[in-house]
């Protein structure tokens, strides 16, 4: 369990910057300058990463249960994460209408993605991990859009095409993701068999 909250502090603590450290975080990009920041910000990030995998995975071989959620809540978990895929793609789809509704789409989809598998799984190191990621994405959100209204920050949209070229890209990469991978990848099928 130590791996995944030290995993989790380092992850979450240095995509955290902006929202704690905004003056820190300028100060080290002006001294080193942005690209070794930027490697250094990455290396932290991977060592987060693979500590949470690390440890996640170490975590469900011998599991602190903390509630049994019903089988039905992975179909529930299953439909909640279609908009998270969604959301995700939006982020990186250029001139969505949904990224100019919402400012920061990846941000709501790690909220769907969370609250999908805080309702699917009950064990302490699932609340560690997802509601970790959860009250992540929460604070940041809020001080992303606030920071957005402040300095005028708007995302323009180009159409609903972009829109829609989102929503396939996500809902193909949620089918690849649920009917394939997620069983070899997490050890975890989420339609069973």
């Amino acid at each position: 369990m130590l791996a995944l909250v030290l995993g989790l502090l380092l992850f979450l603590g240095v995509h955290s910057t902006r929202l704690f450290a905004a003056d820190w975080r300028a100060a080290q990009v002006s001294r080193l300058g942005l690209l070794p920041w930027k490697g250094m910000y990455a290396i932290v990030a991977l060592i987060g990463l693979v500590l949470i995998i690390w440890g996640y995975g170490q975590a469900r071989l011998s599991p602190t249960w903390l509630w049994v959620s019903p089988v039905w809540t992975r179909h529930l978990a299953a439909l909640l994460t279609i908009p998270a895929f969604i959301l995700l793609a939006a982020a990186y789809v250029p001139g969505t209408r949904i990224k100019a509704r919402t400012g920061h789409p990846m941000l709501l989809g790690v909220k769907f993605w969370a609250i999908a598998h805080l309702i699917a799984n009950g064990t302490l190191a699932d609340l560690l991990l997802f509601g970790g990621f959860l009250a992540w994405a929460v604070a940041l959100y809020v001080v992303s859009r606030r920071r957005d209204r402040l300095a005028g920050v708007s995302y323009p949209a180009a159409g609903f095409s972009r829109d829609a070229i989102a929503i396939v890209v996500g809902l193909v990469a949620w089918v690849v993701f649920a009917l394939l991978l997620h069983g070899p990848l997490i050890g975890v099928k989420p339609f069973g068999g």
